[in-house]
C-alpha cells in the first residue's frame, strides 16, 4: 500500500471529525486534501460539518469506532480509491468529552479509549498511515502545588479507580497502545496533549462553560461557573490547536509528546465578567458545585512545541472571545434546536 498518494490529493481520517475540534480540523484540510470524515454524534453534531458535505473531497462516515471499519468496502468512499491510493494521514480525536453527559457515556468512554483506538491503530498499521493521537493535558493529573506548568517529561499521577479514570487513565492507555503500535510495527506516530480550548461550535449545556456564559449573556441569565471564584484555567483558541495538530503531523520525526495549549492561567469568573462586558449583557455571576469532569487542570509549559514546531498560540483572548460570541449570536437558533434534540 503506497505511503504517498498516488494520485493528486493524499486521504485522510479524522475520527471525531464531527466534534468541535474535529470540524475545525476538517475545515482547514479539506482544502488540499481528501477527508475522511469519522464520527457517532455522541459529542459531535451534523450541524459543524452540514457545510462540508458539499465539497466532493470531504466524506462523511457515521460510525461507531469501537467496532472495526472496512473503509474499502464503503460506497461512499469509491471515489477516493482506497484499494489502490491507501490513507496517508489518520488524525483521531474520537472519544465522548461532554462534563454533564459523563456519566451517561463511561462506557463508551473506555470502549474509546481501547477498543475504538486498537481499531483507528489497526486502519494506520494497515494503510502505513502517519497517526496523531488527541491526547489531553488530563494525563499529567490535577495540578501541582509545586508547579502549575507541566513538561512534556513528567510522569503525572491519576487515580486508576476514580469515577473520571475511564477518560483519564483511559487517555493514558491510549498513548501506549499508540506507542506500543510504533514500537512493535513501525508506524509513524505524534501525541498531541491538547489543554483545554475554546471557540464556535462547542456544544451547549454540556457543561464546557464558555459557551454556556455566551448564551446566557446574550439572554441576560445568570453565568454558572462549576466551581467556586478562584477556579481558574488556561484556554487556548480551536484555530491555534488546528495550526499546533496540523504542524506536528508535518514535522519529519515524531518529537514525543507535544503539549498544544495556552500558558497563561485565567480566572473563570474573569472570563465570564468579559464575556458579560462584551456582550453588553446584564447578566450576573453565580457558582455551583463543581463538575465531576470539569477539574482545575494545569498549565502546559510549550517550550517543545515552540521549539520544534515553531507554534505558539496567536489568537488572544478578547480575539477569541468575539468571534465565538457572534458564531453563537448567528447560529443561536440553530444551537438550541441542536441541544434541545439531544436531550
Amino acid at each position: 500500500m503506497p505511503i504517498k498518494p498516488i494520485f493528486d490529493k493524499p486521504n485522510i481520517i479524522i475520527t471525531g471529525g464531527a466534534g468541535f475540534i474535529g470540524s475545525h480540523l476538517c475545515d482547514e484540510l479539506v482544502k488540499n486534501s481528501k477527508v475522511i470524515c469519522i464520527d457517532n454524534f455522541i459529542s459531535g453534531s451534523q450541524l459543524n460539518i452540514d457545510h462540508l458535505l458539499v465539497y466532493p473531497d470531504f466524506r462523511f462516515i457515521k460510525h461507531d469506532l469501537n467496532l472495526p471499519i472496512d473503509l474499502e468496502a464503503l460506497p461512499e468512499l469509491e471515489r477516493f480509491e482506497i484499494k489502490f491510493q491507501g490513507v496517508q494521514e489518520i488524525y483521531h480525536l474520537a472519544c465522548p468529552t461532554s462534563p454533564k453527559d459523563f456519566e451517561k457515556y463511561r462506557i463508551d468512554t473506555l470502549l474509546a479509549n481501547s477498543y475504538g483506538m486498537k481499531n483507528v491503530l489497526d486502519l494506520a498499521v494497515k494503510y502505513k498511515a502517519k497517526f496523531l493521537q488527541a491526547s489531553t493535558s488530563v494525563v499529567y493529573g490535577n495540578r501541582s502545588s509545586a508547579t502549575p506548568y507541566f513538561k512534556e517529561d513528567f510522569i503525572g499521577e491519576v487515580d486508576l479507580l476514580s469515577p473520571r479514570a475511564c477518560y483519564d487513565e483511559g487517555k493514558r492507555y491510549a498513548e501506549t497502545m499508540a506507542q506500543t503500535y510504533a514500537d512493535v510495527f513501525g508506524i509513524d506516530i505524534r501525541l498531541a496533549r491538547i489543554f483545554r480550548t475554546y471557540g464556535p461550535r462547542m456544544p451547549l449545556r454540556h457543561g464546557h462553560m464558555i459557551p454556556d456564559f455566551i448564551m446566557n449573556a446574550i439572554d441576560n441569565e445568570p453565568l454558572r461557573i462549576f466551581g467556586d471564584s478562584n477556579f481558574s484555567s488556561s484556554l487556548v483558541y480551536v484555530s491555534d490547536v488546528v495550526d499546533g495538530l496540523v504542524k506536528l503531523m508535518s514535522t519529519a520525526d515524531n518529537p514525543g509528546p507535544v503539549n498544544i495549549g495556552s500558558d497563561i492561567d485565567l480566572k473563570i469568573a474573569d472570563v465570564a465578567q468579559k464575556i458579560i462586558d462584551l456582550t453588553v449583557s446584564k447578566s450576573t455571576i453565580e457558582y455551583s458545585n463543581a463538575l465531576m469532569f470539569m477539574t482545575q487542570l494545569g498549565l502546559p509549559d510549550i517550550n517543545r512545541a515552540k521549539n520544534v514546531l515553531g507554534w505558539v498560540p496567536v489568537v488572544t483572548l478578547t480575539d477569541g472571545l468575539e468571534k465565538t460570541i457572534d458564531y453563537t449570536q448567528a447560529h443561536k437558533s440553530l444551537l438550541t434546536a441542536a441541544w434541545q434534540l439531544s436531550e
